[in-house]
């Protein structure tokens, strides 16, 4: 693959970002071993910087001029990267990052009219594109993953992409064949995220004395009450809104709801039983529970296994 003189790496991703950077210097190493990478700070930028460190040096070599977060820099940065977009750069491959939003337009505009590689890290927010981002790190690692597994992975590290590409990576490394969901669980079964999701699908089945086990024997391994509540209130919330969304097929309905297909089926599951009345008594007990072990109550515990408890006793309209 050809070397760019011009890379743009645009969108809020991070880690996307970070990816993204790391290739393209490996890409110019690839034929350019002793390139040497300098980094250009947007928000501590002094005027003229740029030029100089992208002007050919006096003992040859390429050199990889990365600016980082254009979108914090101020007009002299813009001003720059704009000037040598429209110019050939020589012995050097300029490398520019932007989280997103309207600043430094000019300077986007003129590396892509400039005929820059253009790299996208979009954000990965939604359960959906976060489900996609897990099997493609498997497939990227040519394995495979099962959809339970996904679903696993998902409710025991949660949110952080960077802690899912990490899981990811130790259960390629430390696992043969599909990975499958009793990996998962032996690897990450014991977060928090996982205890807290038993926990809510214990208590949304009705099951009392299982979900009540569990609940007590996580909170005597030292786990905080407050991201099991959050959990519980995440799983009812899901209820709520696959329950109003209509008849329509998984995929759509996770589309519209920003979730991911299996998800949607899970919900649909567990919605079996409830009705709209008693899932917002439920919604509301957690509610409290939540403001109460955020320091509002006197007794976090009690706080929300009165909040399971209610769950289970609203599940048999009780």
């Amino acid at each position: 693959m050809a070397i760019p003189s011009l890379v743009l790496i645009s969108g809020p991703e991070q880690l996307l970002a970070d990816r993204a950077l790391r290739s393209t210097v490996d890409l110019v190493r690839e034929t350019e071993p002793d390139a040497e990478t300098i980094r250009v700070d947007a928000a501590a930028y002094e005027p003229g910087e740029l030029m100089l460190h992208t002007s050919p040096s006096l003992f040859g070599g390429l050199k990889i001029v990365v600016v980082r977060d254009l979108d914090e820099g101020g007009d002299a940065l813009v001003e720059e990267v704009t000037t040598l977009a429209k110019s050939p750069i020589d012995q050097a491959v300029l490398v520019v990052m932007h989280k997103g939003g309207n600043r430094g337009k000019r300077a986007l505009d003129a590396l892509k009219k400039g005929g820059a590689r253009v790299i996208d890290a979009p954000s990965i927010k939604s359960d959906r594109d976060k489900a996609s981002f897990v099997t493609n790190e498997f497939r990227s690692a040519r394995r495979k993953v099962s959809p339970d597994a996904v679903q696993a992975l998902l409710d025991a590290v949660g949110k952080d992409l960077g802690e899912l590409a990490a899981a990811c990576a130790q259960l390629v490394a430390d696992t043969t064949g599909v990975v499958d969901v009793e990996q998962v669980n032996e690897y990450y079964g014991g977060k928090v995220e996982a205890t807290g999701f038993r926990v809510a699908e214990m208590a949304v089945a009705g099951n009392a004395g299982e979900a009540l086990r569990l609940l007590r024997h996580a909170l005597a391994s030292g786990l905080d009450p407050v991201p099991i509540v959050a959990v519980l209130a995440g799983q009812l919330r899901q209820i709520a809104k696959v329950a109003s969304a209509g008849q329509g097929s998984s995929g759509a309905v996770a589309r519209d709801l920003g979730m991911a297909p299996w998800q949607v089926d899970r919900a649909r599951r567990s919605a079996r039983g409830w009705d709209g009345d008693r899932l917002g008594r439920a919604i509301q007990a957690v509610a409290a529970a939540d403001f109460d072990v955020k320091g509002g109550g006197r007794d976090p515990v009690f706080a929300v296994e009165r909040a399971v408890l209610t769950i289970c006793k609203e599940r048999h309209g009780r």
